[in-house]
């Protein structure tokens, strides 16, 4: 082959890499031009010549090592293979390059492949899914890199190819690739693609925007000589180690300015940047920073709205540097202050500055892992891929609907989860589907790269055991919010059917006891369970009738006989401690520890020690206490006069009683500092809880949660709220 067309290459070769590099190198290239023999680009040179031109912004604009040029010189063999050729001879293809150039080669060419043979499309609204499904194919992360190097290269050629490929290769690297260049902070590498996109998209403009820069070129210069005159002179007298360079705005970012700020190109204040690149050891980097920008400061003026400090907390990309912007001459100049090592980081990205710590961390998303790829390339001459044992965006898989369209899930989702990704109704009535043109179940796990079509069907309805198969929350969530709406609707149904039947029969029980009962037979764990039965009819009336009287001839008798025992163990408990005797000695004695008898306070009215009380024999729960002047005692009284037991609280009982205070007030300042203050302080009683709002009429409206010892003490409690100036009402409720 003729090697002096690719003597570019080869002499940077040369100058990076050791003779046996090298060889290799020139191997590579011999291989590939033999295996792309009469295959040419649209300008009929060899297509040789895009995958040299690669492998030469490999290496000098990224940085990467032998094995990455090796692999960008055969990408297109790989290629151009894997789409044309037989399975039995992509393999053999495969294997000769596995055992002339290595594992790792092989490896980044097939990743190159991959990404070569996606249908990627124009969707500003699924740019992220197209990014992260671009890096999902670099396990190696050397294959992004690589293909940023390859979009490069085609975008600085774009003019030969047809015109029909101009809009949709600028549309991807203007948001696809170029979003990908600036996560790994190749700044450099992210401006030339948004910029060449911008030319073929918007040439209009693009034109526009080089003649004001060429037509301000010269005014430009000299500005910056004068600005620069008085803090060069003051560095020099410090005796520090520095250079100069300006910088002038992106195309694309001065383009994109004057549309978001709807301004003609004269209203883009910062055309360009002055950057003062520091010459120091590490340690001293932040101090002579900041001694560089009091320098600057000293002459012109600071916009302090316009400072960015990336040096004492770096961008998640990498970036390190001080920017402000100043007033000189009636314009505004930004000053962007870094090291050495700053510089080539912002200049040349990641692979500027190698650092390996070892990834070994599981899954990770696509943002994660480009994240740690941005560490894994700082301060260190190691292969990149060396011990890189971390696959990117792992537990991530994308799948195109029949229309192209792109949808991200996680790992091990399922044709259902596909469906409910795009729509709940779809999910809900989703019967299986196809994959690929192959007809598969609803339970079909989907891979990377899968085109999956849903089929429905009218009468198709969430199941329970969906909640088996399926791995995203959405469709999870969704199965299970069916699920409870059908669950409540059973509940509801059955639930009125049964106080139906029960008042019709007259049965002396609530509904409550009656499910009760009827799950301990049935043995269900809920009384929905119980509803469910009745509204799918698999539980009949007659069946219900019949165990519930049966149940109420035996039950009542034995907890009338229940209560009776109670009240005679309490009075011989009575007599053994001599206590005098009580007004009424068949009365049920109320202790102030009742966790050891079976009897529970009334939520209803909330009794507490001091009460007039009776107790309430339930068929499920013992014995409830109500005050006297419960809203539910005369109902009990009338309904259940046998169930009904008297009940008194003992003397000697002691404990703390919650009592809810009803309080109105003026609203004033203050107000509810004075209230729990004449409880806590006063008092001396604990707020357990306090809830005030606004009430109409300017007043403040609330209830406070007070422990009480007993009833004696409410009066007491109230009478202090009272005599707080403003309060107009305080009173108990239930």
């Amino acid at each position: 082959m003729d090697f002096s067309r690719y003597e570019n290459l080869r002499a940077l070769v040369r100058a990076n890499f050791s003779e046996t590099t090298q060889r290799l190198v020139d191997e590579a290239l011999e291989y590939a031009d033999g295996k792309l023999a009469g295959v040419c680009r649209y300008d009929g040179a060899p297509m040789l010549d895009h995958a040299a031109a690669v492998a030469s912004i490999v290496i000098s604009e990224v940085g990467l090592g032998r094995n990455s040029a090796v692999s960008s010189i055969l990408h297109d063999v790989v290629r151009l293979a894997h789409k044309e050729r037989p399975a039995d001879e992509f393999l053999a293809l495969t294997e000769e390059i596995r055992n002339r150039f290595g594992e790792q080669v092989v490896g980044i060419t097939m990743g190159l492949a991959n990404i070569s043979e996606l249908k990627l499309k124009a969707s500003k609204e699924q740019a992220d899914n197209f990014r992260d499904l671009i890096v999902s194919y670099s396990e190696d992360p050397r294959v992004i890199l690589i293909k940023l190097a390859d979009r490069l290269e085609v975008m600085r050629s774009l003019g030969i190819f047809p015109h029909e490929k101009w809009r949709k290769k600028s549309w991807e690297s203007m948001n696809l690739y170029a979003q990908i260049a600036h996560k790994l902070g190749l700044y450099e590498i992210k401006s030339e693609l948004e910029d060449i996109a911008l030319k073929y998209l918007e040439p209009k403009d693009y034109e526009h925007i080089i003649t004001k820069l060429e037509e301000s070129a010269e005014e430009r210069r000299a500005f910056i000589a004068r600005f620069l005159v008085p803090i060069t002179e003051r560095l020099d007298r410090l005796g520090m180690k520095y250079h100069v360079k300006s910088r002038t705005k992106s195309i694309f970012s001065i383009w994109s300015k004057m549309h978001k700020q709807h301004v003609p190109f004269e209203g883009v204040y910062d055309i360009f940047a002055i950057r003062i690149i520091i010459d120091c050891p590490h340690e001293e980097e932040k101090r002579l920073c900041w001694t560089v920008y009091s320098v600057v400061t000293d002459f012109y003026t600071p916009n302090p709205n316009r400072m960015r400090d990336w040096i004492s907390i770096p961008k998640s990309n990498g970036y390190e540097s001080l920017h402000t912007t100043v007033s000189a001459e009636g314009r505004w100049v930004e000053v962007q202050i870094r090291t050495e090592r700053m510089d080539a980081v912002a200049e040349r990205g990641i692979a500027a500055h190698w650092r390996y710590k070892g990834v070994g961390q599981g899954a990770q998303t696509s943002e994660q892992w480009l994240g740690r790829l941005r560490e894994l390339m700082e301060d260190t001459t190691h292969s990149l891929a060396q011990r890189f044992d971390a696959k990117p965006a792992s537990g991530e898989i994308f799948v195109f609907t029949p229309n192209g369209d792109l949808r991200k899930l996680p790992e091990g989702a399922t044709l259902l989860d596909f469906a409910f990704d795009i729509h709940t109704n779809l999910g809900s009535t989703c019967s299986g589907g196809k994959v690929n043109n192959r007809a598969v179940s609803i339970r079909e796990p989907l891979r990377n790269g899968d085109i999956v079509e849903i089929l429905t069907q009218k009468n198709q309805t969430p199941k329970a055991d969906w909640l088996a198969f399926v791995v995203t929350a959405k469709a999870r969530n969704k199965i299970k919010s069916f699920l409870r709406e059908e669950q409540a609707k059973h509940t509801r149904m059955g639930r009125e059917e049964l106080e139906r039947k029960l008042k019709n029969w007259k049965l002396p029980l609530t509904i409550d006891e009656a499910v009760g009962y009827l799950a301990r037979h049935f043995k269900v764990r809920t009384g929905t369970e119980v509803y469910a039965l009745i509204a799918t009819q698999k539980l009949d009336f007659g069946t219900i009738k019949e165990l519930l009287s049966r149940h109420l001839s035996g039950e009542a008798e034995e907890q009338r006989r229940a209560a009776a025992a109670e009240i005679e163990r309490q009075k011989a408990a009575q007599q053994g401690a001599k206590e005098p005797p009580a007004a009424s000695q068949d009365a049920l004695v109320i202790d102030d520890d009742i966790s050891k008898i079976q009897y529970k306070l009334a939520r209803c009215c909330n009794p507490i020690k001091g009460d007039e009380v009776f107790g309430f024999v339930t068929i499920n729960s013992g014995i409830t206490i109500h005050r006297t002047d419960c809203p539910n005692a005369r109902r009990m009284r009338e309904n259940y006069p046998y169930r009904v037991v008297e009940a008194r609280w003992r003397q000697s009982a002691e404990g703390a009683f919650r009592v809810m205070i009803r309080i109105v007030a003026a609203d004033t300042t203050g107000m509810a500092n004075h209230i729990t203050e004449a409880i806590s302080r006063d008092l001396k009683l604990n707020i357990r809880s306090i809830n005030f709002a606004a009430a109409p009429n300017g007043c403040l409206a609330g209830t406070v949660a007070v422990e009480v010892p007993g009833a004696g003490v409410v009066d007491t409690l109230v009478h202090h709220i009272m005599r707080i100036k403003g309060v107009q009402r305080a009173y108990r409720i239930n």
